[in-house]
């Protein structure tokens, strides 16, 4: 086993440089740039910008310049209309402040031996560190990504085993049908419902459309604490979880039909045991093994990937907003920031599951098994 997660470590470190050289040479022919940004900014034609020039030093992890000096558009005289009016000498700061006076191999490699060292550098928009600003958002994140899968699995496992118990019945067609319903309803669409229904949208006013805690919070009893937290949390976790516990739903009930109809199940029967028994005793550990070691994977994926509209909808500033607006930003450490943390912690969540499998069955061996 310490051979094959060796291994498994190793195929990282290519991984991850090939997920970070992809994303950097896509990012070479996006338009636009935070100089690009600053400029328009300047000069008055990017009006609609929401990133702030804070004056603060950044990363090399960025995309490449336009053309010139300027790194406007190309006027009929050859000027950069983007920068028409500014001094020369300040767009040269500009670029080497923000490290694009450097070649971009010269900008990648500085990047890679950055974020060896994991120095992330500073918001090229915000006068903060990276590590900090995203440390900010993770509360919110966390808070969704943990309690979706959690209510997840408390409601898809219980409904996958009775739904395996009674194969074929009504309650396994209307459930299905449910199941199937919910998680064909995209979970925004759901959200803006519940808006509309219960968050002052336009009918009832119960429950809040900002942030994960009320302004005086810092007031409230420990009680009252847990209330309020729960309370802000009511509405972005149930359009969340209505689509999010199909899969796991379906595969409990297939993974549970898989060993029912199995001949070790059938000897217990033959033997006396009760149906409770065989299936509690027998049956849930073989049945739950994928069900269980698949848990870290989905915790991950709810945490990072399931959250951006979500968030959008209900004001809470989180990773998935952050990332959003770092893109439309041209936030490049951040960009560059967020995809190497969430590349390297998906790496880990893939080899924490392999490990899970051997843990709950110990007849699995990735030893002996091509990587």
């Amino acid at each position: 086993m310490l051979a094959y997660i060796a291994r498994r470590l190793l195929l990282m470190i290519p991984t991850i440089l090939g997920i970070l050289l992809i994303s950097f040479v896509i990012v070479q022919f996006a338009p636009g740039g935070p100089v690009e940004r600053v400029l328009a900014q300047i000069s008055g034609t990017n009006v609609d910008a929401t990133a702030r020039f804070s004056g603060g030093g950044g990363d090399m992890a960025g995309a490449r310049p336009a053309p010139g000096a300027s790194g406007g558009q190309q006027g009929p005289q050859g000027t950069y209309r983007g920068a028409q009016g500014l001094d020369p000498a300040f767009v040269a700061q500009l670029e080497k402040q923000f490290g694009f006076d450097r070649p971009a191999h010269e900008r990648f490699f500085k990047m890679v031996w950055d974020y060896i060292r994991f120095d992330f550098g500073r918001s090229y928009f915000r006068d903060i560190s990276v590590v900090d600003l995203i440390a900010e958002k993770l509360p919110v994140s966390i808070s969704l990504g943990l309690w979706m899968t959690l209510i997840s699995y408390a409601i898809s496992i219980p409904l996958g085993i009775s739904k395996a118990m009674r194969d074929g019945s009504r309650f396994d067609a209307w459930t299905s049908g449910v199941v199937i319903v919910g998680y064909a309803i995209p979970s925004f669409l759901f959200a803006i419902l519940l808006v509309v229904l219960f968050a002052g949208g336009s009918f009832l006013q119960i429950f809040p459309l900002r942030g994960l805690t009320s302004d005086n919070w810092n007031n409230l009893s420990l009680a009252g604490k847990i209330i309020d937290y729960f309370w802000h949390l009511a509405l972005p976790l149930t359009a969340m979880v209505v689509g999010g516990f199909a899969t796991t739903t379906l595969l409990t009930k297939n993974s549970f039909l898989e060993e029912i109809r199995k001949q070790y199940v059938q000897t217990a029967r033959m033997k006396g045991l009760t149906e409770r028994r065989v299936l509690y005793r027998h049956v849930f550990r073989n049945a739950m093994l994928i069900v269980v070691a698949g848990f870290p994977a989905a915790f991950i994926s709810a945490f990072f990937t399931g959250v951006l509209l979500i968030e959008t909808i209900f004001s809470l500033d989180g990773l998935g907003l952050l990332s959003f607006e770092s893109v439309v930003n041209r936030d490049y450490p951040v960009v560059f920031a967020t995809l190497y943390i969430f590349g390297l912690v998906g790496l880990i969540v893939g080899l924490i599951s392999d490990l899970t499998y051997t843990w709950i069955d110990p007849r699995i061996d990735f030893e002996s098994r091509e990587v």
